[in-house]
């Protein structure tokens, strides 16, 4: 041990060497004072919490690759461009492709920064900047408003994402910092040497949050504190008994303060300063004079004013509630606030980074402005709004015939179960199916609890029984198939029973005509997702994981002959949803005049009491499966694209490739509800035609989201 002197011994008085004793021997803990005599820390000031601790996460798992979005672009940009860039059709076929991620970023940030992302990171000349706005608002959670039929939906969270707001929330502060100290640490890893980071808070943690960055990135390393004024006067608010509440905090610093970029913003000057030139040269330039020193208003005004650490003329949404830019998420901030710091703290083609993204702004704006971007969400509902708004973004450059770059959907996929398993990924394939054939036991254990099943006598496809249906796991590391899916039934038949239950985290494309098949030999086959929060044992043992139903999606391919050429196009014909939402909420809770929607075996209702007779009236919101459908989209050729995971070898350091098993899906055409709210915008049920060559023999895959943001997606194929 060694004391804050640094010369090995330690200094304590003899009622302090007593004390200490006595509070050992008795069990109790020793008084703060201790551990500035005891240890040589040397920091003056310094945030303490409960559990705090730099054993930060270092497992490093493998991207999966599953989608890749980019609107084609015409003959005549593609003239223009450099050769190798792009496909014949438009596609982009090289350089860098951003990046949607998601996934829990405390796995996502080691695996960007220890993995063989990094290289592909530092290739694109590294990260230059990082904008988060992380969830300090103790009260709020992952619901969000859904319209429909001129009616409000509240998606309620998901199991995961309840789970996340527990670890963010559930120790009130203490586990706040915990979250957000681990967090920064690893984006401080991950960002260039030249970057900056810039993060959104309120009065609620700032802080907090100043002394966490001190301590990440060094006080040193601060820049500025910034003030966005979001003032909103109203009636209400002039009725406060204090100050009328009206800023964010915005907390600038610098990886290294000797070295990181920066180009000054200006904004125009007020008209009350530019009044001030009133004197004329003779040259006829107006001009103001003052401490001995003339300058031209000309000069002033193509310059501008210099933007301060106050900023008062970036408007919120709710100071412009009818914003065109909104997408009804809720922490969805405007892109003028993003546009300043992107610009002020980056360069074109620079790359700029949120780990919050939210409804995507940071994604937005850097498209706009030429830089390249990651973003991460952990919500299923987040990736989707970003991902129509990176849409939208892609058409709005292609008509205006400025450029843009694909983007790719990532996750964690498949290895992420494996670690929360306990299987190393780092080793070999024979040595990884080796350690996983030895958890499954505990695995199927441990899912069959969730899904509140027995066990059943091992030797078949099924392993559980669930009152009369047979329950039947399927594996963790790989999709259920179809063979899988036929030896279930034909066992069930076997075993003289009518209902059956497959249990996958996924589920071979196409496989929903199996379940069709079943049924008409007398099988009652349920699939049924198992959500991630398997692996929570809190959700596990408070009985809180739901298994949906895997939803249906039905289409069909349309032939015809066009100038002598076969074309074909997709139709979307049907979709359907099992979903349960408060449905065991009864009539009997409203109140009078009030009304409240659920969703009830996959149909979206509103009860409303009457507020004279209570008499309770039911009205169904979804009339037709269309208005389940908030997005579809159509790969052509599917199967077209391996996927690949590039996985980092722990013992060697080496990088090797591996097919997973799976295929990119290709987004090549869609169309989506967009704008405010899902209402106002048509939405088209056939898909555009695309050339099908003689002879040719397609896989098409048809995906659709439907307005809670989870996926379904369906294989069709098409013979030329």
């Amino acid at each position: 041990m060694r004391n804050g002197n640094g010369n090995g011994k330690i200094h304590l008085s003899d009622a302090e060497r007593r004390e200490a004793l006595e509070r050992i021997n008795s069990g109790k803990p020793l008084d703060d004072k201790f551990r500035f005599l005891l240890f040589g820390d040397k920091r003056q000031v310094e945030l303490v919490w409960n559990g705090k601790s730099r054993d930060f996460c270092n497992v490093v798992l493998p991207f999966q690759t599953i989608e890749q979005v980019d609107e084609p672009r015409s003959e005549e940009f593609i003239a223009a461009q450099p050769g190798g860039l792009f496909t014949p059709s438009g596609r982009q076929q090289s350089g860098w492709a951003n990046k949607l991620i998601w996934g829990d970023n405390r796995l996502i940030l080691p695996a960007l920064t220890h993995g063989p992302l990094r290289r592909e990171i530092e290739d694109a000349g590294g990260l230059k900047l990082i904008y988060i706005d992380p969830p300090f608002d103790v009260g709020a959670d992952f619901s969000m408003p859904i319209c429909i039929s001129g009616d409000t939906l509240v998606k309620q969270p998901g199991v995961l994402e309840e789970i996340a707001y527990r670890d963010t929330w559930g120790k009130g502060a203490d586990s706040f910092i915990a979250m957000i100290h681990e967090r920064l640490a690893l984006m401080c890893d991950l960002l260039a040497d030249d970057g900056s980071i810039y993060v959104h808070c309120d009065w609620r943690v700032n802080s907090y949050m100043r002394l966490i960055l001190d301590e990440v990135f060094g006080a040193g390393n601060f820049q500025r504190e910034i003030v966005w004024d979001i003032t909103v006067l109203s009636g209400y608010k002039s009725l406060a008994v204090n100050w009328i509440r009206g800023h964010d905090t915005i907390l600038f610093y610098a990886k290294d303060a000797k070295q990181f970029k920066f180009n000054k913003q200006f904004v125009p000057h007020d008209e009350k300063y530019l009044a001030r030139f009133n004197q004329k040269d003779g040259d006829g330039r107006w001009y103001f004079e003052g401490r001995g020193e003339r300058r031209y208003l000309d000069e002033v005004v193509k310059k501008g004013k210099p933007v301060g650490d106050v900023w008062s003329d970036v408007m919120s949404f709710q100071q412009i509630p009818t914003s065109k830019e909104r997408v009804n998420y809720p922490t969805q901030k405007p892109e003028a606030l993003l546009e300043r710091i992107i610009k002020a703290s980056s360069n074109e083609g620079d790359l700029v980074a949120d780990f919050f993204c939210g409804s995507g702004t940071t994604a937005a704006v850097a498209e706009k402005l030429g830089r390249k971007w990651i973003a991460a969400d952990l919500g299923k509902f987040a990736v989707h709004t970003t991902r129509k708004r990176m849409i939208a973004v892609q058409r709005e450059r292609k008509k205006e015939e400025k450029p843009y770059s694909a983007f790719e959907i990532l996750n964690l996929g498949k290895y992420e179960r494996q670690h929360y398993i306990g299987v190393n990924v780092g080793l070999r394939a024979e040595a990884r199916a080796a350690e996983l054939r030895a958890r499954e036991s505990e695995f199927v254990e441990l899912i069959l609890r969730a899904y509140r099943a027995a066990a059943a006598p091992d030797g078949g496809v099924f392993c559980g029984q669930k009152g009369e249906r047979l329950v039947a796991v399927g594996p963790v590391n790989a999709p259920v198939s179809r063979d899988f899916a036929e030896a279930a039934v034909a066992e069930c038949e076997r075993l003289g029973g009518a209902r059956a239950d497959i249990l996958a985290f996924e589920f071979e494309m196409g496989l929903a005509r199996t379940r069709d098949e079943a049924k008409a030999r007398g099988v009652d086959l349920a699939l049924k997702y198992i959500p991630p929060e398997v692996f929570d044992k809190r959700a596990v043992e408070r009985g809180e994981v739901v298994f949906y139903d895997a939803a249906y999606v039905e289409a069909e391919a349309e032939i015809r002959q066009a100038s002598g050429k076969a074309e074909f196009r997709v139709r979307l014909t049907g979709f359907s949803a099992f979903y349960n939402q408060d449905a065991e909420k009864t009539a009997g809770e409203l109140k009078r005049g009030s009304s409240r929607v659920v969703v009830r075996e996959g149909a979206v209702i509103q009860l409303k009491k009457d507020k004279v007779t209570g008499d309770v009236t039911e009205q169904v919101l979804t009339k037709s499966w269309k208005d389940w459908v908030d997005y579809w989209a159509v790969d052509f050729d599917y199967e077209s694209r391996p996927a690949i995971a590039r996985i980092l070898d722990d013992a060697t350091g080496d990088i090797r490739e591996e097919e997973t098993g799976d295929h990119i899906f290709e987004n090549e055409w869609q169309s989506f509800r967009g704008g405010n709210g899902r209402n106002g915008v048509k939405m088209e049920w056939d898909s555009a035609w695309v050339e099908l060559p003689s002879g040719a023999r397609r896989k098409v895959a048809v995906k659709v989201v439907d307005i809670f943001g989870n996926d379904t997606t369906r294989i069709l194929e098409v013979l030329g």
